[in-house]
Protein backbone atom coordinates (compact mmCIF):
# COMPACT_ATOMS: atom_id res chain seq x y z
CA UNK A 1 0.00 0.00 0.00
CA UNK A 2 1.45 3.47 -0.87
CA UNK A 3 -0.99 6.41 0.77
CA UNK A 4 -1.12 9.78 -0.69
CA UNK A 5 -3.07 12.06 1.79
CA UNK A 6 -5.02 15.23 0.07
CA UNK A 7 -6.42 18.21 1.38
CA UNK A 8 -9.24 20.15 -0.19
CA UNK A 9 -9.47 24.00 -1.14
CA UNK A 10 -11.62 26.83 -1.18
CA UNK A 11 -15.58 25.95 -1.71
CA UNK A 12 -15.55 22.81 0.64
CA UNK A 13 -17.08 24.46 3.63
CA UNK A 14 -20.35 24.38 4.88
CA UNK A 15 -21.91 25.42 8.34
CA UNK A 16 -21.75 23.04 10.78
CA UNK A 17 -18.54 21.06 9.75
CA UNK A 18 -16.62 19.43 12.04
CA UNK A 19 -19.13 19.63 14.78
CA UNK A 20 -19.80 16.18 14.86
CA UNK A 21 -16.13 15.77 16.07
CA UNK A 22 -16.20 18.23 19.24
CA UNK A 23 -15.67 15.52 21.40
CA UNK A 24 -12.58 14.51 20.11
CA UNK A 25 -9.64 16.59 22.04
CA UNK A 26 -7.20 16.49 19.69
CA UNK A 27 -10.30 18.33 17.07
CA UNK A 28 -11.63 20.72 20.00
CA UNK A 29 -8.06 21.59 20.73
CA UNK A 30 -7.58 22.88 17.03
CA UNK A 31 -10.21 25.11 16.79
CA UNK A 32 -9.07 26.69 20.57
CA UNK A 33 -5.84 27.38 18.40
CA UNK A 34 -7.24 28.71 15.35
CA UNK A 35 -10.08 30.62 17.19
CA UNK A 36 -6.55 32.14 19.35
CA UNK A 37 -4.52 32.77 16.54
CA UNK A 38 -6.93 34.48 14.60
CA UNK A 39 -8.50 36.66 17.63
CA UNK A 40 -12.03 35.60 16.57
CA UNK A 41 -14.16 32.81 17.00
CA UNK A 42 -14.28 31.12 13.94
CA UNK A 43 -15.23 27.61 15.63
CA UNK A 44 -18.73 29.63 15.75
CA UNK A 45 -18.79 30.45 12.38
CA UNK A 46 -17.33 26.67 11.33
CA UNK A 47 -20.48 25.29 13.26
CA UNK A 48 -23.24 28.37 13.65
CA UNK A 49 -22.58 30.60 10.51
CA UNK A 50 -24.07 32.81 9.11
CA UNK A 51 -23.54 31.35 5.71
CA UNK A 52 -22.68 33.94 4.01
CA UNK A 53 -19.77 34.93 6.39
CA UNK A 54 -18.30 31.85 6.38
CA UNK A 55 -18.68 32.00 2.35
CA UNK A 56 -16.03 35.00 2.35
CA UNK A 57 -12.70 33.96 1.15
CA UNK A 58 -10.93 35.62 4.34
CA UNK A 59 -12.90 33.26 6.40
CA UNK A 60 -13.64 30.28 4.95
CA UNK A 61 -9.53 29.90 4.02
CA UNK A 62 -8.91 29.48 7.50
CA UNK A 63 -12.22 27.69 8.60
CA UNK A 64 -11.31 24.33 5.38
CA UNK A 65 -7.42 24.63 6.74
CA UNK A 66 -8.94 24.43 10.65
CA UNK A 67 -11.41 21.24 9.42
CA UNK A 68 -9.03 19.70 7.60
CA UNK A 69 -6.30 20.00 10.01
CA UNK A 70 -8.51 18.76 13.04
CA UNK A 71 -9.74 15.96 10.84
CA UNK A 72 -6.23 15.00 10.10
CA UNK A 73 -5.10 15.12 14.09
CA UNK A 74 -8.00 12.85 15.06
CA UNK A 75 -7.38 9.81 12.60
CA UNK A 76 -3.64 10.30 12.22
CA UNK A 77 -2.72 7.27 14.62
CA UNK A 78 -5.24 5.11 12.14
CA UNK A 79 -3.15 5.36 9.37
CA UNK A 80 -0.32 3.29 8.08
CA UNK A 81 2.66 5.08 6.46
CA UNK A 82 1.91 8.20 4.35
CA UNK A 83 4.03 8.17 1.17
CA UNK A 84 3.22 11.77 0.17
CA UNK A 85 0.82 14.72 0.83
CA UNK A 86 -0.70 17.37 -1.40
CA UNK A 87 -3.80 20.22 -1.44
CA UNK A 88 -5.33 21.70 -4.25
CA UNK A 89 -4.72 25.74 -3.98
CA UNK A 90 -5.68 26.59 -0.14
CA UNK A 91 -4.93 22.98 0.64
CA UNK A 92 -1.44 22.99 -0.18
CA UNK A 93 -1.17 24.69 3.60
CA UNK A 94 -3.17 22.07 4.92
CA UNK A 95 -0.80 19.56 3.70
CA UNK A 96 2.33 21.46 4.43
CA UNK A 97 0.67 21.65 8.65
CA UNK A 98 0.34 17.63 8.47
CA UNK A 99 3.58 17.12 7.02
CA UNK A 100 5.16 19.28 9.91
CA UNK A 101 6.81 21.93 7.83
CA UNK A 102 4.24 24.51 9.21
CA UNK A 103 2.86 25.09 12.17
CA UNK A 104 -0.88 25.22 12.76
CA UNK A 105 -1.38 28.54 14.11
CA UNK A 106 1.00 30.23 11.04
CA UNK A 107 -0.81 28.74 8.34
CA UNK A 108 -4.13 29.68 9.79
CA UNK A 109 -2.86 33.80 10.20
CA UNK A 110 -1.59 33.21 6.84
CA UNK A 111 -4.57 31.92 4.74
CA UNK A 112 -6.86 34.51 6.56
CA UNK A 113 -4.53 37.11 5.07
CA UNK A 114 -4.21 35.30 1.97
CA UNK A 115 -7.77 35.00 1.89
CA UNK A 116 -8.52 38.90 2.41
CA UNK A 117 -5.74 39.81 -0.50
CA UNK A 118 -7.64 37.73 -2.72
CA UNK A 119 -11.06 38.78 -1.90
CA UNK A 120 -9.85 42.44 -2.28
CA UNK A 121 -7.72 42.49 -5.36
CA UNK A 122 -10.18 43.57 -7.65
CA UNK A 123 -13.51 45.53 -7.50
CA UNK A 124 -16.53 43.28 -7.03
CA UNK A 125 -18.01 41.73 -10.43
CA UNK A 126 -14.84 42.91 -12.33
CA UNK A 127 -13.40 39.05 -12.22
CA UNK A 128 -14.69 35.76 -12.72
CA UNK A 129 -14.49 32.18 -12.91
CA UNK A 130 -16.05 29.11 -14.75
CA UNK A 131 -16.30 25.76 -14.73
CA UNK A 132 -15.90 23.99 -18.35
CA UNK A 133 -16.67 20.38 -18.61
CA UNK A 134 -16.73 17.91 -21.21
CA UNK A 135 -14.33 19.96 -23.45
CA UNK A 136 -10.48 19.26 -23.79
CA UNK A 137 -7.77 21.30 -22.02
CA UNK A 138 -6.13 22.10 -25.56
CA UNK A 139 -9.07 23.42 -26.50
CA UNK A 140 -9.55 25.45 -24.14
CA UNK A 141 -6.37 26.60 -24.27
CA UNK A 142 -6.50 27.12 -28.25
CA UNK A 143 -10.28 29.41 -27.49
CA UNK A 144 -8.55 31.81 -24.84
CA UNK A 145 -5.72 32.25 -27.15
CA UNK A 146 -7.82 33.86 -29.81
CA UNK A 147 -9.82 35.48 -27.46
CA UNK A 148 -6.83 37.03 -25.83
CA UNK A 149 -5.89 38.51 -29.37
CA UNK A 150 -9.29 39.64 -30.01
CA UNK A 151 -9.71 41.17 -26.33
CA UNK A 152 -6.19 42.95 -26.05
CA UNK A 153 -5.92 43.93 -22.26
CA UNK A 154 -8.14 41.48 -20.70
CA UNK A 155 -7.52 38.51 -19.07
CA UNK A 156 -8.72 35.11 -19.86
CA UNK A 157 -6.76 32.23 -18.65
CA UNK A 158 -6.72 28.90 -17.31
CA UNK A 159 -6.52 28.39 -13.37
CA UNK A 160 -7.41 25.10 -12.43
CA UNK A 161 -6.74 21.74 -14.59
CA UNK A 162 -8.89 19.37 -12.07
CA UNK A 163 -9.27 16.53 -14.04
CA UNK A 164 -9.55 15.55 -18.04
CA UNK A 165 -13.13 16.31 -18.17
CA UNK A 166 -13.02 19.86 -16.00
CA UNK A 167 -10.71 23.02 -16.34
CA UNK A 168 -11.50 26.07 -14.42
CA UNK A 169 -11.03 29.37 -16.44
CA UNK A 170 -10.68 33.08 -14.27
CA UNK A 171 -10.09 36.56 -15.41
CA UNK A 172 -11.97 39.76 -16.68
CA UNK A 173 -15.55 39.00 -16.22
CA UNK A 174 -16.50 40.53 -19.77
CA UNK A 175 -13.39 38.06 -21.16
CA UNK A 176 -14.47 34.85 -18.93
CA UNK A 177 -18.40 35.55 -20.16
CA UNK A 178 -17.23 35.80 -23.90
CA UNK A 179 -15.73 32.36 -23.60
CA UNK A 180 -18.19 30.71 -21.97
CA UNK A 181 -20.41 31.41 -25.13
CA UNK A 182 -17.09 30.22 -26.83
CA UNK A 183 -17.00 26.77 -25.16
CA UNK A 184 -20.50 26.05 -25.34
CA UNK A 185 -20.19 26.57 -29.10
CA UNK A 186 -16.88 24.28 -29.31
CA UNK A 187 -19.24 20.92 -27.68
CA UNK A 188 -18.59 21.71 -23.91
CA UNK A 189 -20.96 19.51 -22.10
CA UNK A 190 -21.39 22.23 -19.83
CA UNK A 191 -20.37 26.08 -18.54
CA UNK A 192 -20.65 27.30 -15.56
CA UNK A 193 -20.17 30.70 -13.68
CA UNK A 194 -18.33 30.12 -10.00
CA UNK A 195 -19.56 31.88 -7.14
CA UNK A 196 -16.36 33.41 -6.08
CA UNK A 197 -15.15 36.84 -5.34
CA UNK A 198 -12.69 36.74 -7.34
CA UNK A 199 -10.94 35.65 -10.18
CA UNK A 200 -8.54 33.68 -8.57
CA UNK A 201 -5.08 31.78 -10.17
CA UNK A 202 -4.45 34.03 -13.00
CA UNK A 203 -2.55 37.35 -12.91
CA UNK A 204 -5.06 39.39 -11.79
CA UNK A 205 -3.90 38.24 -8.50
CA UNK A 206 -0.42 39.07 -8.48
CA UNK A 207 -0.81 42.15 -6.24
CA UNK A 208 -2.39 39.99 -3.97
CA UNK A 209 0.80 37.35 -4.16
CA UNK A 210 3.04 40.57 -3.41
CA UNK A 211 1.30 41.48 -1.02
CA UNK A 212 1.38 38.06 0.66
CA UNK A 213 5.06 37.72 0.15
CA UNK A 214 6.27 39.29 3.50
CA UNK A 215 4.30 36.86 5.71
CA UNK A 216 5.32 34.19 3.61
CA UNK A 217 8.96 35.28 4.29
CA UNK A 218 8.76 35.81 8.16
CA UNK A 219 7.56 32.75 8.82
CA UNK A 220 9.16 29.35 9.70
CA UNK A 221 9.29 27.05 7.49
CA UNK A 222 11.15 23.51 8.29
CA UNK A 223 11.98 20.91 5.48
CA UNK A 224 8.89 18.58 4.58
CA UNK A 225 9.93 14.98 6.08
CA UNK A 226 7.51 13.17 2.99
CA UNK A 227 7.18 14.43 -0.17
CA UNK A 228 4.46 17.05 -0.54
CA UNK A 229 3.78 17.60 -4.07
CA UNK A 230 3.36 21.39 -5.29
CA UNK A 231 0.66 23.03 -7.00
CA UNK A 232 3.02 25.00 -8.99
CA UNK A 233 5.62 22.34 -10.10
CA UNK A 234 3.91 19.16 -9.35
CA UNK A 235 6.97 18.26 -7.91
CA UNK A 236 7.49 17.57 -4.30
CA UNK A 237 8.93 20.87 -2.14
CA UNK A 238 12.47 21.01 -2.32
CA UNK A 239 14.68 20.39 0.56
CA UNK A 240 15.33 24.39 1.45
CA UNK A 241 12.89 25.59 3.32
CA UNK A 242 14.00 28.82 2.18
CA UNK A 243 12.38 28.57 -1.28
CA UNK A 244 8.88 27.69 0.34
CA UNK A 245 7.84 31.42 0.27
CA UNK A 246 8.62 31.55 -3.65
CA UNK A 247 6.69 28.55 -4.59
CA UNK A 248 3.16 29.66 -2.11
CA UNK A 249 3.37 33.34 -3.63
CA UNK A 250 3.76 31.88 -7.34
CA UNK A 251 1.08 29.65 -6.75
CA UNK A 252 -1.60 32.52 -6.04
CA UNK A 253 -1.43 33.49 -9.46
CA UNK A 254 -0.64 29.94 -11.51
CA UNK A 255 -3.17 27.37 -12.11
CA UNK A 256 -3.68 24.35 -9.75
CA UNK A 257 -2.03 21.58 -11.88
CA UNK A 258 -4.37 18.51 -10.49
CA UNK A 259 -4.65 16.25 -13.24
CA UNK A 260 -0.96 16.22 -13.74
CA UNK A 261 -0.41 16.00 -9.72
CA UNK A 262 -2.97 12.69 -10.03
CA UNK A 263 -0.18 11.81 -12.65
CA UNK A 264 2.54 12.22 -10.50
CA UNK A 265 0.61 9.73 -7.82
CA UNK A 266 0.44 6.97 -10.92
CA UNK A 267 4.13 7.40 -11.88
CA UNK A 268 5.17 7.36 -8.26
CA UNK A 269 3.49 3.93 -7.07
CA UNK A 270 0.58 5.96 -5.29
CA UNK A 271 -1.92 3.16 -4.92
CA UNK A 272 -4.23 4.39 -2.66
CA UNK A 273 -5.33 8.10 -2.25
CA UNK A 274 -7.83 9.70 1.03
CA UNK A 275 -9.30 12.98 1.20
CA UNK A 276 -8.96 14.63 4.05
CA UNK A 277 -11.76 17.63 5.49
CA UNK A 278 -14.65 19.20 4.26
CA UNK A 279 -16.49 17.47 0.90
CA UNK A 280 -15.03 14.77 -1.34
CA UNK A 281 -13.88 16.71 -4.20
CA UNK A 282 -10.35 15.86 -4.82
CA UNK A 283 -11.58 12.01 -4.25
CA UNK A 284 -14.21 12.83 -7.08
CA UNK A 285 -11.53 14.72 -9.14
CA UNK A 286 -9.22 11.70 -8.85
CA UNK A 287 -11.82 9.42 -9.99
CA UNK A 288 -12.32 11.13 -13.60
CA UNK A 289 -9.09 10.99 -13.80
CA UNK A 290 -7.84 7.35 -13.21
CA UNK A 291 -8.89 4.10 -12.68
CA UNK A 292 -5.50 2.81 -10.93
CA UNK A 293 -6.11 4.27 -7.28
CA UNK A 294 -8.68 3.72 -5.15
CA UNK A 295 -9.97 6.23 -2.86
CA UNK A 296 -11.90 7.48 0.08
CA UNK A 297 -12.78 10.57 2.22
CA UNK A 298 -13.03 11.24 5.93
CA UNK A 299 -15.39 14.37 6.41
CA UNK A 300 -18.49 13.29 8.78
CA UNK A 301 -17.99 10.95 11.98
CA UNK A 302 -19.02 8.40 9.77
CA UNK A 303 -16.42 8.27 7.37
CA UNK A 304 -14.49 7.85 10.53
CA UNK A 305 -16.26 4.79 10.77
CA UNK A 306 -15.42 3.24 7.37
CA UNK A 307 -11.90 4.28 7.25
CA UNK A 308 -10.74 1.36 9.36
CA UNK A 309 -12.39 -1.42 6.76
CA UNK A 310 -11.11 0.98 3.57
CA UNK A 311 -7.75 0.73 5.28
CA UNK A 312 -8.21 -3.27 5.61
CA UNK A 313 -8.88 -3.47 2.11
CA UNK A 314 -6.03 -1.40 0.92
CA UNK A 315 -3.71 -3.59 2.51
Amino acid sequence: MSLAVVFPGQGSQRVGMCQDWMDIPQVAETFNQADAALGFSLSRLCFEGPEDELKLTSNQQPAILTASIAIFRAIREQLPAISCMAGHSLGEYSALVAAGSLDFGDAVRIVHRRGQLMQDAMPAGTGAMAAVIGLSAQAIRDINSQLRAARPGEVLTEANYNSPEQTVVSGHAAAVHAAMQAYSAAGAKRVIELPVSAPFHCELMIEAADRLQPLLEQTNFRPAPLPVIANLTVQPYPADPAMYPMQLHAQIYNPVRWTDTVDWFIANGVSDLLEVGPGKVLRMLTVKTTKDIRTANVDSRADADTLAGWLEECA
